[in-house]
């Protein structure tokens, strides 16, 4: 049997919370799953605008719009500074539209990640005054750490304003106005908002100030496609105002209302609008936005999100179609040279502490690869940590690697790559990228070997499960040492990786009624985690496909017909053939074939129960 975590125990309708009860006369499996995350009252799960948390709570939100409301005002030029993901290509297109529409004279310029690097350093501040010769600059979904950038401006008599979701636990840069949510001293009860969340904040308390004046205004929630679209990219927490912003902008794409841009990459994608469900917003959508600052520059993802033309949104869409495409060969190549190296390393290295070495078995070209690897997982000992650095890697890519490594090995991952592929002596820069487990704050981990070695880090910041940083090639070595310092000091538990179920499902669950109304019963997504159950399984019929999936025919206790259920990327060798019972951990699925739908089960993980 699979060892799976419950998330909720009770099994009775009057061990529910009072509130829930009514929900489980139509659904037992829905009540329970909206118990097992959390939710005590019906009022957890509105939908309405109304219950969005009110932006006045928001630390420094009123200074930043009465500045914003004279800068339209006095037609100052204003220089939006975004970063270069879809959070950033979000925050920056819906600024654009949102300030146009209000009478702005506004411009934006995005950080190219291979020449800048992230954040409003000096030098973007100046490519922004030869560039627009700003009046004011507002940075979203960075800026919270760009103390000198701050000061760069200041120096011109530029106004800034600060829009910023990342945590910091040092002072805020002095600019003439900070919002951000995890900043010291704001109350703002929700922590989760991402870059584009925290700019429609702005944005609504801007447009209802100016509404309430007379003034030019905009209604800044016709925008909620550009909200949900960068928080779900982002990963942003899906607590209840997370879920609000989501299922509105998700509504709006659904019904057609949205920007031509997110269309025209539905259509490269193949996907119906109306059949459109939260998560692909990261995995449909976001890559591509994301393709454009990964492989070139995000000015063509903010692009496509900003244009009026449908011709003109079908060419970006197809241009950043082929950059995600070119994205995905070249973290193709760079996830199998990692996969090797960890695959080595671990069978060389049998001991607990963890190795870091030199070798170029794995490199394309004549480049070295640097890496510290934990000892094998099955260990669950020693150093915790997968840090990998190669001189011919893609630093447009390395973000995706770490989290592969991440979800493979469970273990908090870090991947480098040089700022320039040009400059790979000692005393060049390298840029990491890395990604978390539940219980490892990745970002407070990298403060704490900061915090010990002044000299080692040069710039990092993030969040509890990603962050970024830079450091000098020299000093890769004697960071892995220090990272793995602060993991020894973690308990064994935090690594090891548990599976959670919501349970068994009723016979009458299988059904596609009830996957169709499980879709959409929530946004489903992170800190909102989507339904997940298991069960016993009797197999009729199985089938090996293209040598990797595992396709299933299977029966269930008082369901009258077959159950089909797929295990993609499945390793074959790994199938008892004999199987006449299984255990599976699976999610519910609507499988789409020459225009019939039908029942499928996703099946996560499996066990043999019993064999023929």
């Amino acid at each position: 049997m699979l060892n799976l975590t419950p998330r909720y125990t009770s099994t009775r309708i009057d061990e529910l919370p009072a509130a829930l009860q009514p929900f489980a006369a139509q659904s037992f499996t829905l009540a329970r799953l909206y118990a097992g995350r959390g939710i005590t009252a019906p009022d957890e799960l509105e939908t309405s605008l109304s219950g969005l948390l009110p932006a006045e709570a928001l630390h420094g939100v009123t200074e930043a719009v009465r500045l914003l409301d004279m800068a339209i005002d006095e037609r100052q030029r204003i220089l939006i500074v975004g970063d270069f993901d879809c959070d950033g290509a979000t925050s920056t297109a819906l600024m654009i539209r949102a300030l146009t529409k209000m009478g702005a004279v506004v411009d934006f310029l995005v950080p190219d990640r291979f020449k800048y690097g992230y954040g409003l350093t000096p030098e973007i501040v100046e490519l922004g005054i030869e560039t627009f010769q700003p009046d004011m600059i507002v940075t979203v979904d960075n800026g919270i750490s760009s103390h000198e950038g701050v000061a760069r401006a200041q120096a011109d008599g530029i106004t800034v304003i600060i829009t910023d979701h990342h945590l910091t636990t040092k002072e805020t840069p002095p600019a003439e106005a900070v919002v951000n949510p995890n900043q010291l001293g704001c109350d703002f009860a929700s922590k989760a908002l991402v870059g584009v969340g925290v700019a429609f904040y702005v944005l609504g308390r801007l447009a209802k100030l100016r509404r309430e004046a007379g003034k030019s205004t905009v209604q800044v929630s016709q925008y909620l496609d550009l909200v949900a679209l960068g928080t779900i990219a982002d990963v942003g927490v899906l607590d209840k105002n997370n879920r609000i912003l989501v299922h509105h902008g998700l509504s709006a794409i659904r019904q057609g209302r949205c920007c031509m841009g997110i269309l025209a990459l539905l259509e490269q994608a193949g996907r119906d609008p109306k059949q459109l469900h939260a998560q692909d917003f990261g995995f449909v959508l976001g890559p591509r936005i994301n393709a454009a600052g990964r492989m070139d520059n995000m000015r063509i993802g903010i692009e496509c999100l900003l244009t009026e033309d449908w011709s003109t949104a079908q060419r970006l869409a197809q241009e950043l179609e082929q950059l995600n495409r070119t994205r995905r060969h070249v973290e193709g190549e760079m996830r199998a040279q990692a996969d090797s190296i960890v695959q080595a390393l671990a069978t060389e290295n049998n001991s607990d502490e963890s190795v870091s070495g030199d070798s170029d078995d794995n490199a394309s070209n004549d480049g070295i690869i640097t890496q510290a690897v934990s000892t094998a997982k099955a260990s669950n000992s020693g150093a915790h940590s997968i840090i990998l650095y190669q001189d011919d890697w893609h630093q447009g890519v390395i973000g995706i690697v770490a989290g592969r490594l991440k979800e493979s090995h469970y273990l908090p991952s870090i991947v480098f790559a040089p700022a320039d592929t040009e400059q790979t002596d000692e005393d060049s820069a390298i840029k990491g990228s890395a990604r978390s487990i539940a219980g490892v704050h990745i970002r407070d981990a990298i403060e704490q070997v900061a915090e010990r070695h002044p000299d080692l880090i040069s710039h990092f910041g993030g969040h509890a499960m990603a962050a970024g940083l830079t450091l000098k090639r020299r000093n890769f070595e004697a960071f892995v040492t220090a990272f793995n310092e602060v993991m020894a000091q973690m308990d064994d538990e935090v690594f090891a990786e548990q599976k959670f179920t919501d349970g068994p499902l009723q016979a009458s669950d299988f059904s596609l009624w009830f996957a169709e109304h499980l879709a959409d019963a929530s946004i489903w997504g992170h800190g909102f985690a989507p339904p997940i159950f298991d069960g016993v399984f009797e197999v009729l019929s199985f089938k090996i496909l293209k040598d990797k999936h595992l396709k299933l025919s299977l029966r269930y206790p008082d369901v009258q017909y077959p159950i089909e259920a797929i295990c993609f990327n499945f390793d074959n060798e790994a199938w008892d053939y004999r199987a006449k019972q299984v255990h599976l951990l699976f999610q519910l699925d609507i499988n789409e074939w020459n225009g019939k739908q039908s029942l499928q089960l996703m099946v996560k993980d499996l066990a043999v129960v019993e064999h023929g």
